[in-house]
């Protein structure tokens, strides 16, 4: 059995001794879709399918064990990191136990293309797909579409069943997850061609700060008097409003990865003339690396391709580098926006340790209607954050842009996953071994970037009506919201229990009570609206340019950098998976109870107005009304909107004295 610290106790000589490995079925390898009533025949013989194998590893309750020992500052194991050379050695599969795998699959005519200490990647016929996983491929109709999947659920021998924890791959129809940003350039209607009678400005018009130019002309929204929104935030202002400039730290000594799809061919180009061109320095010499392998990049079509994927890590980048100057910067690409390469690519992180905290800012869905979160690829990513966690490794992830990700939320939502089946927590941001990063709206009360007010991140949005004396609709429609809510697949970890409500923690998002209590989102929050929008440089093969982005991705970079600035803090002791900590100063002056206050029945919203100024003959405005997030609310305490709140400079001096 394993005990505290991650241990073994030998069994004594007169204990009886383990019963022997049985073949195992591996649950959720048959998708729920893959009906009799779709099934279309069996696929072709000729057919080539790649899979991946997971591997459990050697101790895998071990393994959750001393991650969470570590992670406790009550525990006497807490920050007693290991290297990633002892991690591997002592938790994830020994080379006998990989070898035993691949000749496994071999034997039943498969060829293996890759292996790691997580994984072993092959591909085959269906003969040989049918003799290794005791299950058929058949093509199966979903949505108009024909996709492939087992006929039954996957099933491993007896020899190999403890050493493997699940297989993806079988099914057709792979799981993307998405970047949570959009650019505010891209998103404004083109509307009609007629100039309207309006007296809003007729060139792109924006305040320094909040209520700083009055809508002279515009027509009546929700209140008497509204503003222009805030221009688009330089880094140098979110320093000073959360207290980054105060505390002197630029997150010397320590190293951020981020993650995300395949790679920009200008990144370290545009992220240096960007900081140049807001009085930051550029990167130095050595300071910024990249992981990328152009010549394995896949599956282009279902994930958009680099150009999708540029503009996020572009603002991954220089986020990252605005709220941490003098952070290790290392971009690692993934070969896809599928989970078994994201997966890789953060797996390469902490078995080569490579950083100190890891931003993700992207996102999927649990359920959807090409089927659900597969248990084998959630396992093979817990074994990935519990192993960064014993090496003092943290992991960040984006809650979503989605509000509640709901189908009425995607009805209207700018950057939400249409294929959503009912009201849920993102992943991986819900599972319990990483923080989830909310957004919020910053306001701020000078040119300078001095804090004003946060709400939640959430907005309606309305058109001006051609002739320029009205909004359509209004009020407005949902547009862009963080994400989080009550999980229904992870239950409670140990660190929320005193924190976040009982209320929340049992009461589903489909609005069913749970019995037990649940993992609640997000954890943290800072500013990532896409009306309080951040700058971002970038070219990747055109003319430089910069633009206002909003959403999530915003949001977990800029809190990938808070840690970096704390781990200088701590004279560069690593602060791992962040959590216990968060939680353990949740309702001090480390963070800022974000609250919605215009929430109250009966208050009229926030709410600002965003002008582009004319293109193409059209006055392109809009009236953002704030703090409108899809059935999630900030609240007093902890809520599922911002969760504990946005980090102070208060935190950063805590955690440098913790």
């Amino acid at each position: 059995m394993a005990l505290a610290g991650g241990t073994l106790a030998l069994a004594a000589p007169s204990q009886a001794a383990s019963p022997a490995p049985t073949a195992k079925t591996l649950p959720g390898s048959h998708p729920s879709w893959a009906t009799a009533k779709a099934d279309q025949g069996a696929v072709a013989a000729d057919t080539t399918t790649s899979v991946t194998v997971y591997l459990a590893g050697q101790d895998p309750a071990g393994l959750a064990a001393y991650a969470k020992a570590v992670s406790s500052p009550s525990s006497p194991d807490y920050g007693k990191f290991m290297s990633a050379a002892q991690a591997k050695a002592k938790y994830l599969a020994t080379p006998a136990q990989i070898q035993t795998v691949k000749d496994w699959l071999t034997s039943a005519g498969l060829t293996v293309t890759g292996a790691t200490d997580h994984a072993v990647s092959v591909s085959g016929g269906s003969a040989a797909i049918q003799k290794a996983f005791g299950t058929a491929l058949h093509r199966y109709t979903v949505d108009g579409k024909k996709v492939t999947a087992p006929t039954k659920d996957a099933v491993v021998p007896a020899s190999v069943s403890g050493l493997i924890s699940g297989v993806v791959g079988l099914t057709g129809s792979a799981p993307t997850v998405q970047p949570q940003s959009v650019s505010v350039k891209s998103t404004v209607a083109t509307g009609s061609t007629a100039k309207p009678a309006s007296g809003l400005a007729t060139v792109p018009t924006c305040s320094a700060y909040w209520d700083q130019k009055v809508a002279k002309g515009a027509p009546v929204g929700y209140t008497a008097k509204t503003y222009y929104d805030q221009c688009s935030f330089q880094p140098s202002q979110l320093r000073q409003a959360y207290g980054i400039t105060a505390s002197g730290l630029t997150g010397k000594g320590a190293t951020v990865a981020i993650v995300d799809a395949y790679g920009s061919s200008t990144m370290l180009a545009d992220a240096n003339q960007f900081a140049t061109n807001h009085g930051d320095k550029a990167f130095k010499a050595g300071q910024y690396s990249e992981v990328v392998t152009p010549d394995q990049w896949n599956s282009q079509d279902a994930c958009g391709g680099p150009a999708n994927w540029a503009g996020e890590e572009a603002l991954d980048v220089e986020m990252v580098h605005g709220l941490a100057p003098d952070a290790n910067v290392v971009y690692v690409g993934a070969n896809s926006c599928q989970d078994n390469d994201l997966s890789a690519a953060l797996a390469n992180i902490v078995d080569n340790h490579l950083a100190d905290v890891v931003s993700n800012s992207w996102d999927g869905l649990m359920h959807s209607t090409s089927g659900d979160e597969s248990p084998a690829q959630i396992a093979a990513y817990e074994q990935i954050f519990q192993q960064g966690a014993i090496e003092g490794i943290g992991f960040d992830f984006s809650s979503g842009d989605c509000g509640d990700n709901s189908p009425a939320a995607a009805a209207t939502g700018a950057n939400c996953d249409k294929t959503t089946t009912r009201a849920q927590a993102g992943f991986p941001g819900s599972d319990g071994w990483v923080t989830d990063v909310g957004g919020t709206a910053l306001a701020t009360s000078s040119k300078k970037g001095s804090y004003g007010f946060e709400t939640d991140m959430g907005t309606l949005r309305s058109t001006l009506t051609a002739n320029g004396k009205g909004w359509t609709p209004l009020p407005g429609a949902f547009y862009f919201g963080g994400g989080g809510g009550t999980s229904e697949d992870f239950a409670q970890p140990w660190y929320q229990g005193t924190v976040v409500p009982s209320a929340l923690s049992h009461t589903l998002m489909t609005g069913a009570t749970s019995k037990t209590a649940q993992r609640v989102t997000p954890d943290v929050a800072m500013n990532g609206d896409l009306y309080t929008s951040v700058l971002v440089g970038m070219s990747d093969g055109a003319p430089y340019s910069e633009g206002g982005y909003g959403g999530t991705s915003v949001s977990a970079p800029e809190f990938s950098a808070v840690q970096a600035d704390a781990i200088q803090g701590r004279h560069g002791r690593p602060i791992g998976f962040a959590n216990p900590e968060i939680y353990s100063r949740a309702g001090s002056k480390s963070f800022t109870d974000v609250v919605n206050k215009t929430a109250v029945q009966g208050r009229p919203p926030l709410s600002a107005v965003y002008d582009a100024g004319i293109i193409s003959g059209t006055l392109r405005a809009r009236l953002v009304a704030f703090g409108r997030d899809y059935g999630l609310t900030a609240t007093k305490g902890y809520d599922n909107a911002t969760g504990v709140g946005s980090p102070t400079e208060t935190y950063l001096k805590s955690l440098a004295n913790g």
